[in-house]
């Protein structure tokens, strides 16, 4: 069960770094523009974002893993269109089709080890998880940018294919299904509308800001249009008898706390890796293998210390590593400045990619046992939909903003973006400080363990 959750969860990962890698070479043979280039990312987290929610609530009524394989199967479809797309449109579009797989198995893969693993095992298991989909997710882009080098981009996209194939197997053979109590209640499809406009509209609006500036009559509009898709989703969900997001979830200190500091940490993370590439390929002249290979250390650090880190978790409870950790990856997102001048890698870029790798290790299987945790079994797909919905939206308005601080002069711009990115993850360490308690795990085991944070 664990390996079919990893596997189908390192595709989404795998397909977030290499094509990040690979964006400079599809740029160019393609003849794509800078805002262009951004929306082959973009397509791709703006559907993922938006509808995770939808997927997670899918899940939870209609049976995960019905709609973890189902999310499987579109993915690998809509990466043979990746593959095949003769221009950048079509490339576009094809990434947001992935983007609607991704939503469906992404929340699925997280609340199937919550449903299938006892609450004193579950930090662990989602340690295991984190480790191993690093392992999978370094080793992916490695290949893949290896096949981009020597044969075409496009193979980055056609290596999902065997990857799906293997994980439908498993699933249908080794994963039972489950479900969340509420499995006859509705989907707030108005309410993911309403998301996806909002965010849509968001990030045209950033993306066209830094062409055009934020004065310009259509950036003014598209910004406009956002906030009051915002304000009426807002009024949609409180009237909703099945909202998207229940209100009612973040009563918890510790759930909004964590989700918040979600947003912080990877929104630094993303628009740092989001750059990087353009300034390894074309300041340091790097292959897409070496650009993709850069990072191998970041892997290997979160593969070693991740299972370490949930079990962390388990016995002194998460204010400490979910504060400390944001606070180590910041000064990791300040080493990386130092990458847009020349020098050896060891020099310029390992010091960025240690130090914010050991932020991101001690952060993230604390992080996510604690969402779950946070909540009933019942919600436990609406929350693990949640949270990595902050972390995509992080990404998502993040990569949006990266042409803002770097004027498109994406090569060149890492040490204003890195800056940029250690300031923001700071504030999520400052957010884990005020907002989150302690949970279960901070009595030592020797409570009630089935007491969930939120109690």
């Amino acid at each position: 069960m664990l390996g079919a959750t990893i596997l189908a969860s390192s595709m989404t990962f795998i397909d977030g770094s290499v094509v990040n890698a690979a964006l400079p070479v599809v740029r160019a043979q393609l003849g794509a523009s800078p805002s262009a280039a951004q929306w082959i990312v973009e397509s791709y987290m703006l559907f993922l974002s938006s509808l995770l929610l939808v997927g997670g609530a899918l899940g939870d009524q209609w049976g995960r893993r019905v709609v973890f394989i189902g999310g499987t199967a579109l993915f690998g479809l809509a990466s043979v269109w990746c593959g095949a797309a003769p221009n950048v449109s079509q490339l576009i579009l094809a990434r947001g089709v992935q983007g609607i797989g991704a939503a469906l198995l992404v929340p699925g893969s997280l609340a199937l080890i919550s449903a299938n693993f006892p609450t004193k095992r579950r930090g662990q298991a989602i340690g295991s998880w984190a480790a191993l989909t690093s392992i999978a997710a370094g080793i992916g882009p490695l290949l893949g940018g290896w096949l981009a080098d020597r044969f075409s981009w496009r193979w980055i996209f056609l290596l999902n294919i065997p990857l799906a194939v293997l994980v439908i197997a498993l699933s249908l053979a080794k994963v039972p299904e489950s479900r969340g109590e509420q499995e006859g209640g509705g989907i707030d499809w108005l309410g993911a509308l309403l998301a996806t406009t909002m965010l849509a509209a968001l990030v045209v609006g950033l993306i066209d800001a830094a062409t055009v500036g934020f004065g310009a009559a259509r950036v003014v509009g598209y910004l406009t249009a956002a906030f009051c898709s915002l304000v009426v989703f807002i009024a949609v969900e409180r009237a909703s008898g099945h909202p998207m997001i229940p209100p009612s979830i973040f009563r918890s200190p510790t759930f909004t706390g964590v989700n918040l500091l979600t947003l912080c940490l990877y929104a630094a993370l993303g628009a740092t890796t989001f750059v990087l590439p353009f300034t390894l390929i074309q300041i340091h002249e790097y292959s897409i293998v070496g650009a993709t290979a850069a990072m191998l250390p970041f892997v290997a650090v979160m593969a070693v210390l991740s299972r370490w880190a949930g079990w962390l978790t388990d016995h002194y409870g998460p204010r400490l590593p979910l504060s400390l950790g944001p606070t180590v990856a910041a000064a990791g997102f300040l080493l990386f400045s130092r990458a847009v001048r020349p020098g050896p890698y060891w020099s310029s870029v390992l010091p960025g990619v240690l130090m914010t790798s050991i932020g991101m290790a001690i952060s993230v299987a604390p992080l996510t046992t604690t969402v779950m945790t946070a909540v009933s079994e019942a919600h436990a797909g609406l929350a693990s939909g949640i949270n990595n919905a902050a972390s995509r939206v992080a990404t998502l308005v993040a990569v949006a903003c990266v042409g803002i601080l770097s004027g498109n002069a994406f090569a060149t711009g890492l040490p204003i973006v890195s800056r940029a990115a250690a300031l923001v993850s700071l504030l999520g360490a400052a957010t884990a400080v005020v907002l989150v308690r302690g949970g279960v795990s901070e009595t030592r085991q020797s409570g009630d363990a089935s007491h969930s944070i939120a109690e």
